[in-house]
């Protein structure tokens, strides 16, 4: 071939690359002859799911935080790690050292059990305390308080009662107040959040319907707006609900339902959508009075009904400007609210556990050893502590991003999915460590009530299924995704210059996350950076190289299964276990920085970031099997699959680690009591804590004197007593030593027993023949 012909060739090529330059980056050229085909095709296909008004207003609830850096493939770890981190400031926690130490000591939880309520006079303290209206600013008569300072009271009350934390939670968390504060009038602020803050109100919030339980948007409990007589408008009220906190008992009822305006009074509308109001609960056709008993807990939860009732039309949350706004209310205060409360009282749980299991291994004795030396419990042991630690970053992590101004919506999701979750796992393992003395209810036993309150916070505030099958990746790929909700709205709107200006950029970006992925994948999260140097480095890396792989593989399903997507569950479940994996390992970093980079605090966190990256494994795992796309699924099912598990991005901690994490757990000191600061610890050693914390101070202190005696005495097969005394005859320890030995003993041995009850306290006991009510008079329930 000729130079000419050489010559040509390359003009050729570089025609063709020129006009390929031209053709991509010349917009209006780009769009007419790729970008418009491409948006016919999508459209034509159904690429993308619609989204509803309810999905839409669910979606653009609240802010996107955090977990967008995970979707972008590329976190700014840099940024994640100078995210408020607060700190309980000296005026919160003189309110924890006093009216919150009091409210524990004011009634055990087997006392609240017993009585199946409250006791009247803690009733009236919280109200006297202002415990009702935590989150009202003080002009109004509240507290004023931060959601960390909430989130703190929580998590103290949790560690005494469950039915501390029910009672409290519902009226600072979701419910009329935080409505009022953000939605209400200026006349309806000034009427109702003093008395809300008093206590002269009880308040309950009904949504749930027999028909309408996680489809919440489907109630069908409805409003018909009417004129009366002197020209004013009213609404016609009939719902019947179910679930509601504090129902029972509540003077004030916040109500969603859906509002008709069939003579067009308010606008043009005649189904103008769900909306809040505020009742009275002595208004007629109101009907309370029933309870249910949810697990036995014995916190107010009831159903309601009303039947004709007429309110004003400004009675609506916000006036009659806000009529068809509610679920738009609803959803804007769960995204904040939801990862508060429960997170907050699930890690006073966890923590409670932490304490009560750590003493009962020492204290416990079999076969001649404390049962904690056994690797059986170590295990559990481990799991227990490392999760605690894990549950007390997320609470902290969330609790400053909503300090700071944000709604974190699928953070929020996240955060009460997973320490719901991670406290039954807790819970559970704590039941496991106390065998019999765990299952014998009764003033001694401290997690029988725990283990059968758990369920509720698993099913309240967004079930966890749907929450973690349909919200936390469901609605996360389109709200904190980079590019797809603008892509979808562009989409919906036929704007195909907004869709041009997003698409290309999102193809742009499945291309670097792919090459990331790879390479991340191949050096084992190597060329990533990490923010900090040290022993943590390695983890911050290996996020990195599971964001990289996450974003490639929601961008690979998003064009692989489009609309079909959202109907994938078992999917978006292990998805969204990705998305909330990498949000708790940030977390737990961020805590570990935070913190000041404990030295006795980081066998927790390699425990916490081994285990989270081997439930991040796990996950992918279960998508590059299931994958179900043609071609590409089998493409990931075999090869993928397999070099996924030759080099796994993580694995569980080994043994010695959890060894390390069970010894900490069971030797008293300052790393102890971090893990489980805030706490409620009686030291009245009567109380079933304080007797076990006494045992296990004594055992703690003893430990060498019994060793010495044991080893000195090995021919003698004796009780602990006996090897006392011989030792004391023998010279082997002195007699202060004896008494002390002695004391120990006593101690343990009675912080091991249970519980028995007499044959006619025992009837009496499941009877309930006496309760306390909400009013302080007592009731017969026969």
């Amino acid at each position: 071939m000729d130079t000419f012909s050489h010559l040509s060739i390359w003009i050729g090529i570089g025609v063709v690359l020129l006009l390929a330059i031209v053709l991509f980056t010349v917009p209006f050229l780009r769009r007419s002859l790729i970008t418009s085909w491409i948006l016919k095709a999508i459209q034509s296909l159904k690429l993308l799911p619609t989204i509803s008004n309810t999905e839409q207003a669910a979606i653009e609830a609240g802010t996107v935080w955090v977990e967008g850096e995970f979707f972008s493939g590329h976190p700014n770890f840099q940024r994640l790690n100078h995210e408020s981190y607060p700190q309980v400031t000296p005026e919160i926690q003189a309110f924890l050292d006093g009216p919150v130490e009091q409210v524990c000591q004011m009634a055990s939880d087997w006392d609240i059990y017993s009585h199946q309520d409250l006791p009247p006079e803690l009733w009236q303290y919280l109200k006297q305390e202002r415990f009702l209206g935590m989150m009202i600013p003080k002009e109004y008569g509240g507290l004023g308080f931060s959601y960390l300072a909430f989130s703190a009271v929580m998590t103290k009350l949790a560690s005494r009662s469950f039915t501390h934390t029910a009672t409290v939670g519902v009226t600072n968390s979701l419910g009329p107040a935080k409505l009022l504060l953000h939605y209400g009038t200026p006349a309806q602020k000034a009427e109702y959040l003093p008395r809300l803050a008093r206590g002269e109100d009880i308040p309950c919030f009904a949504l749930t319907e027999p028909q309408a339980g996680s489809d919440a948007a489907s109630i069908t409990s409805e409003g018909v707006v009417f004129e009366g007589e002197s020209g004013k408008l009213y609404l016609r009220l009939n719902w019947k609900k179910r679930y509601i906190t504090l129902g029972a008992i509540a003077t004030l009822i916040g109500l969603a339902f859906r509002l008709k305006d069939p003579d067009h009074l308010l606008g043009k509308e005649t189904d103008l959508g769900i909306t809040c109001a505020l009742i009275a609960a002595n208004t007629p056709g109101v009907v309370l009075g029933q309870r249910h008993d949810p697990m036995g807990v014995p916190f107010y939860n009831s159903p309601t009904e009303g039947h004709d009732v007429v309110i004003a039309a400004d009675q609506i949350i916000g006036g009659v400007e806000q009529a068809g706004q509610g679920w738009k209310m609803l959803m804007q205060s769960l995204a904040a609210g939801r990862g508060i409360s429960f997170p907050a009282t699930c890690t006073g749980v966890a923590k409670l556990v932490t304490r009560v299991t750590g003493n009962y291994a020492r204290v416990r004795r079999q076969f001649g050893l404390p049962i904690g030396r056994f690797e059986g419990i170590e295990e559990p042991l481990a799991r227990i502590g490392g999760l605690t630690y894990l549950m007390d970053a997320i609470r902290l992590y969330t609790c400053g991003a909503v300090d700071a101004g944000e709604q974190p919506a699928v953070v929020s999701a996240i955060a009460k999915y997973m320490t719901t979750e991670l406290s039954r796992q807790i819970v559970n393992d704590g039941m496991d460590i106390l065998g019999g003395a765990g299952i014998c209810r009764g003033p001694r036993n401290l997690l029988a009530n725990i283990y059968t309150a758990i369920p509720i916070t698993i099913t309240v505030e967004g079930a966890n299924i749907l929450t973690r099958s349909m919200i936390i990746f469901g609605q996360g790929v389109i709200r904190s995704h980079p590019y797809v909700y603008q892509e979808t709205k562009a989409i919906h709107q036929s704007d195909l210059v907004a869709f041009d200006a997003v698409f290309w950029k999102h193809v742009y970006s499945i291309l670097i996350n792919g090459f990331r992925a790879v390479g991340l994948n191949l050096s084992r999260g190597y060329f990533a950076r990490s923010p900090i140097q040290g022993a943590t480095a390695r983890y911050y890396r290996k996020l990195a190289w599971a964001s990289a792989t996450f974003a490639l593989m929601t961008d690979l399903s998003i064009l692989g299964l489009g609309s079909r997507l959202k109907r994938q569950e078992n999917l978006t479940g292990r998805f969204a276990d990705i998305l909330s994996w990498l949000y708790l390992g940030t977390a737990t970093l961020r805590r570990y920085e935070a913190e000041g980079r404990q030295s006795a605090d980081l066998p927790f966190v390699h425990w916490v970031m081994q285990y989270a990256l081997s439930q991040i494994q796990q996950a992918f795992s279960g998508i590059f099997q299931n994958l179900p796309i043609p071609v590409l699924g089998a493409i990931f099912r075999l090869p993928v699959s397999l070099w996924w598990r030759i080099n796994p991005i993580g694995t569980l901690p080994d043994d010695d680690l959890s060894r390390q994490i069970a010894q900490r757990m069971q030797t008293p000191g300052p790393d102890r009591d971090r893990l489980t600061t805030g706490i409620f610890i009686p030291t009245d050693a009567n109380q079933a804590l304080g007797r076990l914390e006494q045992a296990f101070l004594l055992s703690a202190q003893t430990e060498s004197l019994l060793k010495t005696i044991k080893q000195a005495n090995q021919a003698i097969a004796a009780n602990s007593e006996s090897l006392i005394t011989a030792a004391l005859a023998s010279s082997i320890i002195q007699a202060d030593e004896a008494e002390l030995l002695k004391k120990s003993e006593a101690a343990r041995s009675d912080a091991i027993q249970v519980d028995a009850f007499a044959l006619n306290e025992f009837s009496a006991l499941l009877n309930g023949n006496m309760i306390y009510c909400g009013t302080g008079t007592s009731q017969n329930l026969r």
